[in-house]
């Protein structure tokens, strides 16, 4: 019989989670029918047994359970071991699980509540950011979205699953309740990922989906993470960046320049004369008191220098490098002060 719901566990070198975690499958409250797929992936340690050690208690109580796998000398990766998974899986719904996190008790039963008014929806759980391990889907939605890439260490495979989805008009939404306990920990595979990879990925998928919208638009932020934002565009979109804003304490400050120091003008850039490039915004005085970017690396001559300004100054969109909930509130009061529309008038990009 087909299951309502196929939890997707994908294992390798799990052992000393893999108790933990398979429990939380035991523990779910859901009344759907409900089953485990697992996909070994290699694993050298003891989880083979534990995963058989459990197979017999979950399907004593109604958890069909199907196991995968491989014992070549080498992992295939993360995202070639959930597409085991889901294939050999039967589920109407996708619940996809890391061996290391731990569910809580209601996850299945919430989740599955929410996907089935929302077919083409990724559900996550209660948190600040879209969390791969508490992803729940419809199988059709995945399958005309997936698979995941199988380029195996090294390649966020979530993130790029993630961006298709949005490609293909999927929407996000979030059952608002912790439903997960995340386990972050230095053998976890996302360290296998580096930090300039997801980066680069995050950049061209702005480039791709949002900027072109756009004729120009402002960073908000003048500091390392909207100049490192700045500096890793295209050239094309960086001759869209009108500004970088910032906060100044004193309200009459709008912006400076190196070549005009009158507080009543707003902006200018004395080596730049492209109307596309407006300025940069942030809240820090002494960003907004020197009045500009300079892009030392660029090839262009003169070289760009974007104005600096204070953020009730900088013209709309932004695209916003601060990160939430970092400022005590102060951040968000500024954004929602200017009654801007996300998505219209701002997007975040911390």
């Amino acid at each position: 019989m087909q299951a309502h719901v196929s939890i997707i566990l994908p294992v390798h070198n799990a052992e000393p989670w893999l108790d933990e975690c398979l429990r939380s499958v035991l523990q779910q409250d859901f009344e759907g029918t409900m089953e485990l797929s697992v996909f070994n992936d290699a694993s050298k340690d003891k989880s083979g047994a534990i995963i058989e050690k459990w197979r017999v208690k979950l399907e004593d109580s109604g958890v069909h359970v199907i196991i995968g796998g491989h014992d070549s000398l080498s992992p295939r990766g993360v995202g070639y071991s959930k597409n085991q998974a889901v294939a050999q899986s039967s589920g109407s719904y996708l619940c996809f699980l890391d061996s290391d996190d731990v569910m809580m008790p209601q996850r299945v039963r919430l989740q599955h509540q929410a996907a089935v008014q929302h077919p083409s929806s990724v559900f996550t759980a209660n948190g600040p950011t879209v969390i791969m391990p508490t992803w729940f889907c419809s199988r059709a939605w995945f399958s005309h979205v997936g698979p995941f890439d199988e380029g195996g260490q090294g390649v966020p495979e979530d993130l790029l699953f993630f961006y298709e989805h949005l490609r293909k008009g999927g929407g996000v939404v979030r059952v608002d309740q912790s439903l997960l306990l995340y386990r972050y920990h230095p053998r976890a595979a996302t360290h296998s990922v580096l930090e300039t990879t997801i980066w680069t990925h995050r950049v061209r998928f702005l480039e791709e989906q949002a900027l072109p919208r756009w004729a120009a638009f402002t960073i908000w932020n003048a500091g390392k993470q909207g100049r490192r934002l700045y500096r890793s565009l295209t050239a094309a979109s960086q001759r869209k960046v009108v500004a970088f804003c910032d906060f100044c304490a004193c309200p009459q400050v709008v912006a400076f320049c190196d070549f005009c120091a009158c507080p009543q003008v707003v902006a200018f850039c004395d080596f730049c004369a492209c109307p596309q490039v407006v300025a940069f915004c942030d809240v820090d005085e002494n960003k907004i008191r020197k009045g500009f970017y300079c892009h030392e690396d660029s090839q262009e001559r003169p070289k760009p220098r974007i104005p600096i300004l204070h953020f009730r100054a900088a013209r709309p969109p932004f695209v916003i490098c601060v990160k939430l909930d970092l400022t005590g509130g102060a951040f968000e009061d500024n954004l929602r002060s200017l009654h801007l529309q996300e998505g219209q008038d701002f997007l975040h990009f911390s």
